[in-house]
This record gives C-alpha cells, sequence and structure tokens, in this order.
C-alpha cells in the first residue's frame, strides 16, 4: 500500500486542529498527519501532543520557534516526509478551507490519472470558492491569470495550497534552492515541476472560507509573488 503523509502547517489553529486531524484518520486509505507549528501561543502544539497517544505513528509534530513563513514550513515537511519514506506527500490548510474528502480524489490524479502533482483547483471550472470577499476572490483569480500569462503554464489555480506530490518530484526538484517563502512558494513550486517536466493535473474543489480562527493573509505575501513570478521567468531549473 501508497504511504501518504498530510503535511499541515500550522499558527494560532486550536479552533481547527483536533477536527481536521480526525477527519483525516477516518477516511480511507490510512492518511499520516505531519502538524507543522510555528510556536502557536494558543496552544495549537499541546492538543497535537494530545492527540499523539491516540493514533500513535500516525500523527507527527515538528514544532519550530515562531513564524518562520509557509513555504520553509513546507520544505521542511518535504525533506522529514522524503527521509519517511512516503511515496505522496500533501500539503493542506487546517482551517477546513480544504475539505479532507478531496484528498482521496488528488491522490488519485497523481496514482490512477497520470498526476505527477494534483493540484485541488478552485479556478479550473469557473470559481468555486464560498464566503469569500468578491475583493478578495477577484484579487486571486488575476493573480492566477497573471501568473498564467507571465509563466505560460496552464494551471488556473497557481496559488493554490491543497496539493498532492508523488515522491519524484520532491526528490527532483532541488528544495535548497526554492526562494519564495509566502504564498509565492505555492507558485514556484508548482512552475519549478513544470518547467522539470513533470504532469500536472487539476482537480476541482469548492474552497470554503475558515468558520473558525483568524486568517493569516497579508499584503506582503501578494507583493512577493507579484515580483518573484517576474523572476521565475528567467530563471534556470535543475533536476537534483
Amino acid at each position: 500500500m501508497d504511504r501518504k503523509n498530510v503535511i499541515i502547517p500550522t499558527y494560532n489553529e486550536k479552533e481547527n486542529i483536533e477536527a481536521i486531524c480526525r477527519k483525516v484518520f477516518s477516511l480511507p486509505g490510512e492518511f499520516d498527519i505531519l502538524v507543522i507549528d510555528d510556536g502557536s501561543p494558543d496552544g495549537t502544539a499541546a492538543i497535537v501532543k494530545n492527540l499523539q497517544a491516540e493514533f500513535p505513528g500516525r500523527l507527527n509534530l515538528i514544532q519550530r520557534s515562531g513564524k518562520q513563513g509557509l513555504g520553509t514550513a513546507y520544505l521542511t515537511g518535504f525533506r522529514w516526509s522524503l527521509e519517511q519514506g512516503y511515496d505522496y506527500i500533501f500539503e493542506m490548510d487546517a482551517d477546513f478551507s480544504h475539505n479532507p474528502d478531496d484528498l482521496l480524489r488528488l491522490y488519485a490524479a497523481c496514482a490512477e490519472q497520470g498526476g505527477d502533482l494534483a493540484v485541488g483547483s478552485r479556478y479550473c471550472n469557473g470559481v468555486s470558492v464560498v464566503n469569500w470577499p468578491i475583493g478578495r476572490i477577484i484579487m486571486s483569480y488575476y493573480a492566477s491569470a497573471y501568473v498564467r500569462t507571465i509563466l505560460r503554464m496552464k494551471v488556473f489555480d497557481t496559488t493554490a495550497g491543497f496539493v498532492c506530490y508523488k515522491r519524484k518530484v520532491l526528490e527532483t526538484i532541488d528544495l535548497d534552492a526554492v526562494q519564495m517563502k509566502g504564498y509565492g512558494f505555492q507558485i514556484e513550486m508548482k512552475y519549478t515541476a513544470f518547467r522539470l517536466g513533470f504532469q500536472i493535473r487539476e482537480v476541482p474543489i469548492i474552497f470554503i472560507n475558515r468558520q473558525l480562527g483568524t486568517s493569516k493573509m497579508s499584503s506582503g505575501i501578494f507583493g512577493e509573488a507579484f515580483w518573484g513570478v517576474i523572476k521565475l521567468r528567467f530563471r534556470k531549473f535543475h533536476r537534483k
């Protein structure tokens, strides 16, 4: 059986973390979880530690000191997952904006439908976002259109953070060369995989804005992505 690991970065997610872990563990196919907590002062890590006794070997935790960025959290998770021998590695938010049931569809897109990485896409079938302010939807949608135009990559949701990678993709990408730390990281990873010849599949999902806890978005995140995309267009990419 394929070994599957879901990486969930957290910062102040005490309202969501137990429920999201229990939901993932209830799915068929045995998904493991790695929570990477950036020093949450609300006790998120303590909740995970309590749950570990109930799910030994399946729920893992890496604690980091302070907020170090979404990209560095995922890079830490990728390296750990490769060391542990996982075949499929997933990115997913803790706040239920990504439906854990869709992990099965992302896995199928890679394991059965020829994808090397699968993207849970908000925009490949129009706009599938619930409870976002219209301004944020417009900004996100046209940010992806901007990326497609500059990078000439046929992915409709380039900033998506709900992703499944085959092991070989993360083994091939030089993770030490990844530069962007915020949501630009999502663009950089997809574009790097695209330039290295990997097959990207988009799986339509419905993205539901969080109901509990607070969003971690900031304008600086979009600034990094805007200028970073232009630099990506002219970067050379090499297999590790």
